[in-house]
């Protein structure tokens, strides 16, 4: 089985960018959820986020707001590392 990894890079709160994406499934100013390779979602949380960009060719994504969390499949960040 191959392994899709992906790397998340959060810039004091501000600023959030997340490689080895592959869709936007929704955004608003509040929430924006990502499908990533490899079939999971992430959920980024926050206030005031705007998407700055997103490439489907590559799997960049980048956004800004006031980033307060980021969760995968429902599960907060924290539960994923220490399942």
């Amino acid at each position: 089985m191959q392994e899709n990894k992906h790397i998340v890079t959060i810039e004091q709160r501000k600023n959030i960018t997340v490689s080895a994406v592959e869709s936007v499934v929704a955004f608003s100013d509040v929430k924006i959820v990502l499908a990533l390779l490899g079939g999971e979602k992430m959920h980024v949380v926050g206030t005031g986020l705007k998407i700055i960009g997103f490439s489907k060719t590559s799997g960049a994504f980048s956004a800004e707001g006031s980033v307060t969390g980021i969760s995968y499949g429902g599960k907060n960040f924290m539960s994923k590392i220490f399942k």
